[in-house]
This record gives structure tokens, C-alpha cells and sequence, in this order.
């Protein structure tokens, strides 16, 4: 699925595709989302709580996997990976002692948050803490995401607005180059010819 391809689908089919996109890739559909409003194509303020909804139901189906799946799958198999059950013990103490500030991490470094979901479900976090906690990181990440969007957005239309500006302006200079060309040939040619 290209970038194209969303902001297709997003531009025809907009909040009926926008929630269920965001469910399970919530920060680049946030972006575009915001992108799509700055060209009017959607509205901020319809955007963002089913944004903010969607990216915490999806972090609940991340910790879903850990609760339900991530456990036995690692106390089966982690010995091939050098996960030992001693360091799911360490991560449930760990979350018992900071689960606030361990998933509000994972909310804004990115490439940490998929594992520290999964991590929050196999320690066992109770579920309302969980979207609690996600909740409050959700809501200043999405809006930061989404004004990103808006604003590249505004600026992409701005740019764009230049460069055909830019493109004329460059097609009418070399029109005119050949035209002041063509009509100074034309004289000199003249010139010569009452001069000879």
C-alpha cells in the first residue's frame, strides 16, 4: 500500500476510512489526514478525536497481544531469541513500579512503542491504567502529528503555488527571449541589408 494509494482513499472516502487506517497506522494516517485538511479535503476538528480513538484502540490490540499471546509464546520460545523468563519477571516489576512513564516513552519515541505495548500486556498492566496512560500520551502526540500535517500540507500547497508560478513565469521569459530574439534578428537582418 503506497502513500498515493491512502491519500486516495482518505480523499474519497474520508472519516469512514480515516478510523479504521488509524486503528492500525496511526501516526502516518495522522499526517496525511492533516495534510488532506490543510487542502480542505478534510476537517481538522473531525480528524482528531477519531484520530486520538482510533490510535488508542490500536495500542489496546498491541497490548492484547502481549496479555493473551506475548507470555507463553516467550516462555516457549524466547530461549531461541536468549529471552529468558527472568526478564519477563524484571519488565512486570518494572511496570508495576513506573507504568505511567514507561508507556508515555514508548508514545513519543516511536520505534519503541510497538514492543513497549506488548511488553505493558505481558506484565500484566491493568487495562484502565493502560488506556489511561495511553490516552493522555495520545492526545499531544496526534495533535503534534496532525498540525505537522497541516502545516507541510499548507506549505507543500504554498510551494506548489510558486513552482507553477515559477514554471509560468520561466515558459513566458523564454517566449519572450525568443520573441525579442526573433525581432532583433530581424533588424540587424534589416539593418545590414540598407547598409550593404
Amino acid at each position: 500500500m503506497t502513500v498515493v494509494t491512502v491519500i486516495g482513499w482518505l480523499a474519497a472516502y474520508r472519516y469512514a476510512i480515516l478510523f479504521p487506517l488509524a486503528v492500525f497506522e496511526g501516526p502516518i494516517i495522522t499526517i496525511l489526514a492533516g495534510f488532506l485538511a490543510s487542502l480542505g479535503q478534510m476537517n481538522l476538528w473531525i480528524c482528531y478525536p477519531l484520530i486520538v480513538i482510533a490510535d488508542v484502540i490500536g495500542d489496546v490490540f498491541m497490548y492484547a497481544q502481549g496479555r493473551w499471546g506475548g507470555k507463553p509464546i516467550v516462555e516457549k520460545w524466547g530461549h531461541f531469541f536468549g529471552i529468558k523468563p527472568t526478564i519477563i519477571v524484571r519488565l512486570e516489576e518494572h511496570f508495576k513500579r513506573h507504568p505511567g512513564k514507561t508507556l508515555l516513552f514508548g508514545k513519543i519515541s516511536h520505534f519503541l512503542g510497538g514492543p513497549i505495548l506488548i511488553a505493558a500486556g505481558m506484565a500484566r498492566m491493568p487495562l484502565p491504567a493502560f488506556i489511561w496512560f495511553n490516552f493522555l500520551g495520545t492526545v499531544p502526540k496526534s495533535l503534534i502529528l496532525l498540525l505537522i500535517g497541516f502545516y507541510f500540507g499548507a506549505a507543500y500547497a504554498t510551494f506548489d503555488a510558486f513552482f507553477k508560478f515559477a514554471g509560468w513565469a520561466v515558459a513566458i521569459l523564454i517566449v519572450l527571449c525568443i520573441i525579442v530574439y526573433a525581432i532583433a534578428a530581424k533588424a540587424s537582418k534589416k539593418y545590414l541589408e540598407e547598409k550593404l
